[in-house]
């Protein structure tokens, strides 16, 4: 059998159990973090060891065993038998390993069923192998492409799908020091007197222990902005399942704007994702409408903003830009909010189109005063919208 070059224990790991997740199998980070340290203590010297190592690492019951083995064989491109390995002549030859004359059909049947003939197929007949392979590998590749696909080009059932996704997307924004103070046994923070008086009431007036406090830390505040006019009508219903998620998960300031700007914080806090986008779209009258980008943004820094709401907070715009106001107006918007905000990040689904330059009046006047500019258009492109709201750079650090 024909040596392994030398494997990388964390992709390795990553990769394989994430392949398993997709087919249905419960391959938890904890079992890939194990994989890799088995992988990192024993580096297997052929496919065989490789075979073993992940199987004992993952695999946990024998009814698992075909779809591991599926995804292990269609992974390494077929060149390792499995079944073979355990012994087992009489089971079907390894998913990938013959010359594929055609492409998966893209409408692939129900996981259930096709998990079921997967089996029948291990134990008796090529026809239920290949029925296996194409389930397993039809299912890995449609969330790939739901992933990369872009909001717009999505079907009803698609955006159904992705919309749960998108809900459960966590944005946690960075840290700040909070004018709160805690009691710390540290010496080498400040003294805090009212505590250290108190305490000294209790040794007869003696300040006999002194009493020391730190700030207490608390994330930044989340404020949302999303554009519904017209022209982001394909990509609304995607965006409001992503405030819903951030007001339920990181109690996040929500508003839409169009020729108005409204709050819908409450609104979007109902668990329902059909009733909260009902409930916003009755609660914005302007729905659909133009776009008045200085209108929204101004009116959201001089009112809530003033108040309180962005002051230090990391604040999210998602408009594609295209306004009915002056560029002047739009950059003087822009400023008076980046002055408020720790952070200012702009998502605009067009910035993915081939060719894509920020030359729209609106666009080119707000950039200038934004700490990140991402796209946002599909799935995948959404992980750099939560890594720059993480991101801790930028704005007042009040």
């Amino acid at each position: 059998m024909p040596e392994l070059p030398p494997v990388a224990p964390g992709p390795l790991a990553v990769g394989l159990t994430t392949a398993l997740r997709r087919a249905g199998l419960p391959a938890t980070p904890e079992r890939a973090a194990g994989l890799a340290r088995a992988l990192q203590l024993v580096p297997p010297v052929n496919r065989s060891a490789l075979y073993w190592t992940c199987r004992v690492a993952l695999v946990t019951d024998r009814a698992q065993l075909p779809v591991f083995d599926a995804v292990f064989s269609a992974v390494f491109d077929g060149m390792l038998d499995p079944a073979d390995g355990r012994g087992d002549p009489t089971a079907p030859p390894p998913i990938g390993g013959e010359p594929r004359t055609r492409p998966a059909p893209p409408d692939a049947r129900p996981s259930g069923a096709g998990a079921a003939e997967g089996r029948g197929g291990a134990a008796g007949g090529d026809d239920g192998e290949e029925g296996e392979r194409e389930v397993v590998l039809a299912a890995a590749s449609a969330e790939e492409r739901l992933r990369s696909t872009s909001f717009a080009d999505l079907t009803g059932d698609e955006v159904t799908a992705v919309r749960e996704l998108v809900r459960r997307l966590v944005l946690s924004t960075p840290e700040r020091r909070s004018r709160r103070t805690r009691a710390s046994r540290r010496a080498g923070d400040r003294l805090d007197l009212r505590r250290t008086v108190r305490a000294a009431h209790r040794s007869g007036g003696d300040p006999v222990r002194l009493v020391h406090a730190r700030r207490r830390t608390q994330a930044r505040r989340l404020v949302l902005l999303c554009d519904v006019s017209g022209s982001m009508e394909p990509f609304t219903r995607i965006y409001l399942s992503l405030l819903q998620g951030a007001v339920a998960g990181a109690r996040a300031e929500a508003f839409v704007f169009s020729t108005r700007l409204t709050r819908l914080t409450r609104q979007l806090s109902v668990r329902d994702p059909d009733q909260a986008l009902a409930r916003a779209a009755g609660t914005a009258p302007d729905w659909a409408g133009g776009t008045r980008l200085a209108e929204g943004i101004g009116r959201f820094v001089a009112g809530s903003g003033r108040r309180g709401l962005a002051r230090g907070a990391v604040v999210v715009v998602l408009s594609d830009g295209w306004a009915q106001d002056e560029p002047d107006d739009v950059a003087e918007a822009m400023r008076r909010l980046h002055r408020l905000a720790h952070r200012v990040v702009w998502v605009n689904p067009r910035k993915a189109a081939p060719g894509y330059a920020p030359l729209v009046g609106g666009m080119a006047a707000a950039l200038p005063w934004c700490d990140a500019f991402v796209s946002g258009h599909s799935l995948e492109a959404l992980e750099q919208l939560v890594a720059a709201v993480r991101e801790d750079v930028g704005g007042p650090r009040s």
